[in-house]
């Protein structure tokens, strides 16, 4: 990405992309103020708006247009205020989770969960609905108890858990206003144990018994062949011990993606550590791949997951032209309005193609067709080509988010095409 702005200069917005480098922006302008004044002030004299935190969405949702403003947070002063008697944290939006996590950690406390890059900013996160893996686990939004915004006006806003707005204002896909800090749950620090396992069949498959078979499990398949290639499993050492009777241990540490180097992801064969080097897959330290990517998710109910892989392997040879790898992990139901696991627990199928989107476009209308008969919700922050009105359709809160959103944007400062495709305005 290029670098920022000082303050009280504009950088032409052309030169920004985002991590994978699929996206260039076309904003008019692209800010990167340091004080929570500045922000407030270029918010409020702006007629559009949108945030770009790490980067890594892999679409238009950032994208302010031509006579729009693109903003990042990351050069306001970072905060991590951590309340040990009361375990929580407020941590400023620009912040990545790497570094919150090591802090929560140095004062004997830890977040739930945590998705598989700590290289991903925290507001960005929760607001795409981004999450871990476990039946027991929400996203990360679930952690949330409070949410602090800059709104159109450049005023500043609280949401805090137990205001009928909540359920609206977290994830929120940047539509409501500039998340400057959140407050998040936090719990005693644990250790996690991670035991990678291979070739698990698809044939005879117990979905239900391997998700809750650790604290946090995901399988890994290129779909050259039916089944799955790696099993990852995510023992808290508080927890029952590992009972895997389904594949083999794996003989060498792996990567997800095939040919990429193990030693980008977190400690394997057991080996006790904490939570936040072994929740993720990979090393704060190191940066998982080159970018040279696309990504696809699709969250659905997870009663229907054995049938949805079938669906998927229907496609596979289609599919695994184009992928690099993917990930199927488990989501508890979440609250929030536009959350993709909304009211349902979820299984999530995560789509790793490689660089091509000419022809990774037409692999991923046909997967859509094949698995629109269990209403699949994207990833925000995704690869998906399925029609806004079949999106609206499949939240049924959204009516509630569009009165939230009128209220604190009513000029729709903060609505980009994909937010105004989405809301049907």
């Amino acid at each position: 990405m290029a670098a920022g702005r000082t303050a009280g200069r504009a950088e032409p917005a052309r030169t920004v992309t985002n991590w994978a480098r699929n996206i260039t922006y076309t904003a008019g302008e692209f800010h990167r103020p340091e004080t929570l004044g500045a922000l407030r002030a270029l918010v409020a004299g702006s007629a559009r708006v949108r945030v770009l935190g790490s980067g890594h969405s892999f679409n238009r949702i950032a994208e302010p247009g031509a006579e729009g403003v693109l903003v990042s947070i990351a050069g306001l002063p970072p905060v991590i205020e951590v309340d040990g008697t009361a375990r929580t944290v407020r941590v400023s939006g620009g912040v990545r989770y790497a570094e919150l996590a090591r802090t929560v950690h140095r004062h004997g406390l830890a977040l739930a969960n945590m998705a598989s890059l700590p290289h991903i900013s925290v507001a960005g996160s929760v607001a795409t609905g981004t999450h871990g893996s476990g039946v027991g686990n929400g996203p990360l939004a679930a952690a949330v108890r409070e949410v602090e915004l800059v709104t159109a006006d450049g005023s500043t806003v609280s949401v805090a858990r137990g205001d009928a707005r909540f359920d609206g204002a977290v994830t929120s896909l940047g539509a409501l206003g500039v998340v400057t800090a959140l407050t998040l749950d936090l719990e005693p620090a644990y250790e996690v144990e991670q035991h990678v396992f291979t070739e698990l069949p698809l044939d005879g498959l117990d979905h239900e018994a391997v998700a809750a078979s650790a604290y946090s499990v995901s399988l890994f398949t290129d779909w050259r062949e039916p089944g799955f290639r790696q099993v990852w499993l995510k023992r808290r050492t508080d927890r029952a011990p590992v009972d895997f009777p389904w594949a083999a241990p794996a003989a060498e540490a792996l990567h997800p993606v095939p040919g990429m180097p193990a030693v980008n992801c977190t400690q394997q064969f057991g080996v006790p550590g904490p939570w936040h080097e072994r929740l993720p897959h990979f090393r704060a330290e190191f940066t998982p791949s080159s970018g040279a990517e696309l990504q696809s998710e699709y969250l659905l109910p997870r009663s229907a997951a054995v049938d949805a892989l079938y669906a998927v392997d229907g496609v596979r040879s289609a599919v695994s032209g184009v992928l690099q790898t993917c990930e199927v992990r488990t989501v508890a139901a979440d609250p929030q309005w536009l959350g993709p696991a909304y009211g349902r627990d979820s299984v999530a199928l995560h789509f790793t193609w490689i660089a091509d989107t000419a022809a990774v476009l037409p692999v991923v209308r046909r997967l859509e067709e094949a698995l629109d008969a269990f209403d699949p919700r994207p990833h925000w922050g995704k690869v998906f080509t399925m029609p806004s009105a079949v999106v609206r359709r499949r939240y049924a809160r959204l009516a509630d988010f569009r009165a939230l959103a009128a209220s604190l944007d009513p000029t729709g400062k903060f609505a980009n095409t994909f937010v105004r495709e989405l809301l049907g305005d």
